[in-house]
């Protein structure tokens, strides 16, 4: 069996809400509500959901940007959510970002191969000669020029700034990357290659991906498990192939409906379309009992008073819905 390399239990994050001059809490914006699943080795992990669901704010408190409300957060069975500062910098080494826009995670004012040197000589005791080599090998591993190593963020394209931007992330051989909308930001012709290269990346250097996206389509193409979110918690978790050929959830259906497709056949594949009402709401005025209710046309009276625990339908799916526990069909 693969060995687990990250663990999250019952992880909560609430941000509190205040108003006034001397900024009295009123609330809380619980952005995660009691989240907890694991994953092992050279797995791809997916996060999906609508925004405001809570997935990045996940991979924030995984990198440790945010401290948790409360909960642990296990990597390779170590508690990084209530480690010393000192503790926390040896294991973060090991955990890597690519974000979402290329353009605004790569400073402007410096040149790539600065970019690319940054980790290395923070975190590492290479020479600086040793460096520069190892910045432009990094750079042909994800199909770039070596040359590319003076210019500066602006003369590239987006495609090539995202690559620029793994680059970096495998800087300093991580095993754990956080994908954060990888490919959200670049035109879909673009978007293939960088997933080819994801792909090829994580078989070479045996890396473990949480990725988080609202595209289930590209999370198909990509992820071997996908955990559904919805108002800070899951509702529904599955591998790939269960889920879209067995999804259980009404929100997860309404998701996977929504999928846009070129062919009758593929149109024929998707589940009945279930019609939603309205938008997510916002995290500080979640609905009682099911956060989806709301929207769900066939929330039932149990669905407003009582949230529902997440089931194990059968092995290595799990639902939270009333109606599937009551019914065993949605």
């Amino acid at each position: 069996m693969p060995r687990e390399i990250l663990r999250v239990r019952s992880l909560k994050k609430h941000f509190p809400i205040r108003k006034g001059l001397l900024k009295r809490k009123i609330g809380d914006v619980k952005a995660v509500d009691g989240v907890s699943f694991g994953m092992s080795e050279k797995e791809i992990l997916g996060l999906a959901g609508e925004s405001g669901s809570g997935k990045t704010t996940i991979a924030m408190l995984v990198l440790r940007v945010y401290p948790p409300t409360d909960g642990q957060i296990l990597y390779k069975d170590i508690d990084i959510a209530h480690m010393s500062r000192e503790q926390r910098e040896l294991v973060m080494r090991e955990m890597q970002v690519v974000f979402q826009d290329p353009g605004s995670s790569l400073n402007p004012r410096i040149t790539i191969g600065q970019s690319l040197d940054l980790p290395l000589k923070l975190h590492s005791k290479m020479s600086k000669r040793n460096r520069r080599t190892r910045a432009k090998d990094l750079l042909e591993r994800v199909g770039l020029p070596p040359q590319q190593i003076n210019r500066y963020p602006y003369a590239l394209s987006g495609g090539q700034k995202q690559r620029v931007a793994i680059a970096r992330a495998l800087a300093l051989n991580p095993s754990l990357v956080i994908l954060d909308e990888p490919t959200s930001a670049l035109d879909v012709s673009v978007q293939g290659k960088i997933l080819e290269l994801l792909l090829d990346l994580q078989g070479e250097y045996g890396l473990s991906y949480l990725l988080i996206s609202h595209d289930l389509s590209l999370m198909s193409n990509i992820a071997s498990r996908i955990a559904v979110m919805y108002l800070g918690k899951i509702c529904e978790m599955a591998n790939v192939d269960d889920l879209f050929d067995t999804p259980l959830h009404p929100y997860t259906r309404m998701l996977l409906s929504a999928i846009p497709v070129v062919s009758e056949a593929e149109e024929r594949l998707k589940p009945e379309k279930i019609p939603s009402r309205g938008e997510i709401p916002d995290a500080s005025q979640i609905p009682t009992g099911c956060g989806f209710h709301p929207r769900c046309p066939k929330a039932l009276e149990q669905c407003i008073v009582k949230s529902p625990p997440l089931v194990e339908t059968k092995p290595g799916h799990f639902v939270r819905c009333h109606l599937l526990n009551l019914t065993g069909r949605t």
